[in-house]
């Protein structure tokens, strides 16, 4: 019974910080809403990412227990110019054989997890992509990096969440 609530618990929390970017990112406007507006609804970013048109890209990942990271691009006039959730299909086909850790976290944002496997001497970071419910089990999009830290492979998994 604790087992079961606790799920519960995590799952309608999961759901509350979609809902909460949902309606954030619905009230935001393209060319409208400024910078100041942004960080209001959203907080500071994890990571900025300047770009060369002097517009700064904000990261808001909401991983490892959400399956979003937003990406939103401010111009050089602090007016917003863009909102990407990036945690998709899409997004995940850019990744290629050889882009660095840099690359990739620019992309997809920060992982859910990162983890070192000795045998294969690869580093694998992991990105929830899909949560899992009571439902559904939870889907994962990996990117195997190389001793040189350089992109060797992508695959997923699905983790188990319901109870058995």
């Amino acid at each position: 019974m604790k087992r079961l609530l606790s799920m519960l618990c995590a799952l309608l929390a999961s759901l509350g910080l979609a809902a909460c970017d949902y309606l954030n990112v619905r009230d935001l406007k393209p060319g409208v809403s400024t910078a100041a507006e942004v960080q209001a609804r959203f907080g500071p970013p994890q990571q900025a990412w300047h770009n060369d048109d002097g517009s700064v890209t904000w990261e808001y990942s909401r991983q490892p227990e959400g399956a979003e990271c937003y990406m939103i691009t401010i111009g050089p006039d602090q007016i917003l110019r863009e909102i990407d959730q990036r945690i998709n299909e899409q997004t995940f086909a850019r990744v290629q054989r050889g882009m660095s850790g840099d690359e990739v976290r620019r992309l997809l944002g920060s992982p859910a997890s990162k983890q070192y496997f000795e045998l294969k001497q690869r580093t694998v970071w992991e990105w929830l992509s899909e949560r899992g419910t009571l439902i559904t089990d939870a889907n994962y999009f990996t990117v195997s990096f190389d001793t040189e830290g350089r992109v060797a492979e992508t695959g997923r998994y699905t983790k188990q969440t319901r109870p058995k």
